[in-house]
């Protein structure tokens, strides 16, 4: 994967660096009317810009769907555990670290120090939900986890030399 990584890297930087050089070689003849060129020019952005309207604001669309906000967590209704969580360098601090399955739980997360990057994955380490830890400032994510098993709780913004051992861990009974 590396190698075909490399191969392309290098064909597009061939591709960009002639580019360049015709630019260059070309750009010392005079044209004494431009406005032909700059029409065309403006033509293909035109186009340009309404294909990448039509391509990704239908995907735009798309992934809000599937956003864990909203309609989904209101369904989940009031919260019955509420746990708080503080990010210090370089750990983090859970005043509870069990939880029932399928319960909905109200988590406040605020920080001791710098911005730290409060990320929970489930036992298979995919992202189910993350916010910000910040100084001052209190962000609450509402979830309810719908597996048993050990959630952990990563750090997703460096923080600082010992970033990479910020973990904690989210009991989730059945």
């Amino acid at each position: 994967m590396q190698e075909a990584a490399w191969s392309y890297s290098l064909v597009l930087m061939t591709l960009i660096v002639a580019g360049f050089i015709y630019v260059a070689m070309h750009s010392r003849q005079r044209k004494t009317d431009y406005g032909p060129l700059v029409k065309r020019a403006y033509t293909w952005r035109a186009r340009f810009f309404w294909l990448l309207v039509l391509v990704f604001f239908p995907v735009m669309i798309y992934n809000l769907f599937d956003l864990p906000y909203g309609p989904r967590a209101a369904q989940q209704g009031p919260a019955t555990h509420t746990i708080s969580a503080i990010g210090h360098m370089w750990y983090w601090e859970l005043d509870k670290n069990e939880v029932k399955r399928g319960e909905p739980v109200d988590i406040h997360v605020t920080s001791a120090d710098v911005n730290h990057g409060f990320g929970i994955y489930d036992p298979s380490m995919r992202l189910i939900a993350q916010t910000q830890a910040m100084p001052g400032y209190t962000n609450t994510i509402r979830h309810a986890f719908e597996e048993a098993g050990v959630y952990r709780v990563l750090c997703l913004e460096y923080c600082g030399l010992v970033h990479h051992n910020m973990m904690a861990e989210i009991q989730v009974n059945p």
